[in-house]
């Protein structure tokens, strides 16, 4: 199978960019480029600068997380030449059926006996590896021109990469229309795991309570405080750099990801590192402290009005007996609010508690193809039975549900 560092590029790119491909299509062009040409396209500094995980983010990920991860970059021209849009991707093997229930697996159990690798693919996926993506137009051009050039050149360029299906990954609900030729022509558009949502027009987290939460989860809140309260003290500091602690955090992250039933991207020592260094106006670690060790911690980035809870870490040791899920939950919520945030977003999972925490869903779309124009109506059914929400049963209750 080629790689697509093998592609040869099938113009003469210009002297300040080298193309690894290009891949024409009406009114304008694609044009591939890896990580260090990239930083040759003035473009790129301001591409995402309206968006919490702008290019800064999307640099350090593809530098710190690796493993099983090739990452490219889709430079988008119009006929003219001029930069419409930069689109991260990236090239992965993926399961299709990592996460699914043991029911579903053991339908095709028999099958990888014979062929070890059935729905084991790889795959061009367009998005971010750690985190939601958008569409990012230049000024001079618009969100539904960048939707209809992904779609006229993605599927060409996969071909010619030698991969088997191309996926739009974890696009929140607002580009629907921009990506609207995807669900029309080809790709079928099928719900991620979403995140949620909470509103933080509140004067405190006590207030919060009162006023968000039903009486049910405001005594069983309490109690769970009132019995972390009996144990020793816990203390909470704030961090823009969590390097200095890294050996610490780090096993409570990897706690809390080898639980989780759906893995993806693995994070790094020096991704958290790095995300505190390279963006300090945004990055915040939370650390809980018990007699000086660290327990728990949360990685937050803050734009705008809006804080996002992207990663959490936890000893299990004492995680149940002092609820530390809403004790790290709790202190996040006051700091927001203190700070005068208005919005909490939360990462994908773990929806049980959020339903009960008064949250709301703030849904994600994948769309996906396979590249084969055969194969691509079989595979449209097959995306459909195996796309993660359809077994959540929590989901469905959200007041919000139908709007994945």
């Amino acid at each position: 199978m080629s790689q697509p560092d093998t592609l040869p590029p099938a113009s003469e790119p210009p002297a300040a960019l080298r193309w690894e491909a290009t891949v024409p299509f009406e009114g304008g062009q694609v044009c591939v480029v890896s990580q260090a040409d990239l930083e040759r396209c003035e473009a790129w500094r301001e591409a995402f600068a309206g968006q919490c995980k702008d290019h800064r983010y999307y640099k350090l990920v593809a530098e710190t997380l690796t493993a099983g991860f090739t990452y490219r970059y889709l430079v988008l021209e119009d006929q003219h030449g001029r930069v419409q849009a930069i689109q991260p991707c990236f090239f992965v093997e993926q399961d299709l059926l990592a996460g699914m229930p043991a029911c579903v697996r053991s339908l095709v159990r028999g099958l990888r006996r014979a062929c070890p690798r059935f729905l084991v693919m790889r795959m061009l996926m367009v998005g971010c590896t750690a985190g939601e993506a958008h569409l990012h137009p230049t000024p001079d051009a618009d969100v539904g021109w960048v939707g209809r050039a992904l779609h006229a050149a993605l599927t060409g360029y996969a071909r010619r990469a030698g991969v088997s299906l191309v996926v739009l990954k974890d696009f929140p609900a607002q580009y629907r229309d921009a990506l609207a030729d995807f669900s029309r022509y080809g790709y079928v558009r099928v719900p991620s795991m979403p995140m949620t949502c909470l509103s933080l027009e509140y004067t405190g987290f006590d207030d919060y309570m009162q006023r968000a939460l039903s009486g049910s989860m405001r005594k069983n809140l309490r109690r769970k405080f009132k019995r972390a309260a009996r144990a020793a003290p816990l203390q909470l500091e704030v961090l823009r750099d969590i390097s200095p602690y890294v050996d610490e955090v780090y096993p409570l992250y990897l706690a809390v990801f080898e639980r989780s039933t759906l893995k993806f991207a693995r994070l790094t020592k020096e991704y958290l590192c790095r995300v505190g260094q390279e963006m300090p106006d945004r990055a915040r670690f939370f650390v809980w402290r018990q007699s000086g060790r660290i327990i728990a911690f949360s990685l937050c980035l803050v734009h705008g009005d809006a804080i996002y809870d992207e990663y959490l870490g936890m000893d299990y040791r004492m995680a149940f007996d002092l609820h530390l899920y809403f004790y790290t939950f709790r202190g996040i919520i006051d700091w927001a609010i203190a700070h005068g945030l208005k919005r909490y977003y939360s990462a994908p999972l773990g929806y049980d508690p959020k339903l009960h925490l008064g949250c709301t869903l703030a849904p994600l779309d994948l769309y996906v193809a396979h590249t084969s124009p055969v194969l691509n109506p079989f595979f449209r059914q097959v995306v459909r039975l195996v796309q993660p929400t359809r077994y959540d049963r929590v989901l469905r209750r959200f007041p919000n549900a139908h709007e994945l």
